[in-house]
């Protein structure tokens, strides 16, 4: 596929797709101490990726992880792009960080999942242009 420069700005990456997966730590600060923390899993992804997989969902039926980022994605400009919660949980023990590390691996894995899905579109046309 060719890209118009608009659609190259939304994929974020010089010459393909980016994205970021995120572990949050966020400390809740009540009066003058610390009242809770709480761990969060987080991805990011560039609006181009997000649109053309939301485009060929049906590729990606028996696939839960991109079904479930797809649903609960919200579009939070240019500069997020479509954001999904994978995790969040209070970090009461060690136990809560590993598993939201898990989570994290989850979302970084089903990411380059879909921009391997991004790049071989990418490439499929540049292989039909030649031929």
């Amino acid at each position: 596929m060719k890209l118009t420069q608009k659609q190259r700005d939304k994929l974020w990456g010089e010459v393909g797709p980016y994205s970021e997966a995120w572990l949050i730590v966020e400390s809740r600060i009540l009066d003058d101490s610390v009242s809770r923390v709480f761990v969060m899993v987080e991805a990011h992804i560039n609006p181009f990726t997000y649109e053309l997989i939301k485009q060929n969902r049906d590729l990606f039926a028996n696939d839960p992880m991109v079904q479930q980022l797809l649903d609960h994605s919200d579009f939070r400009g240019q500069s997020y792009g479509y954001v999904s919660s994978a995790f969040q949980d209070e970090y009461t023990d060690e136990d809560v960080m590993e598993e939201a590390k898990k989570h994290l691996t989850y979302a970084k894995s089903t990411v380059i999942k879909m921009h391997k899905f991004v790049l071989g579109s990418l490439h499929e046309d540049r292989g039909k242009r030649k031929n």
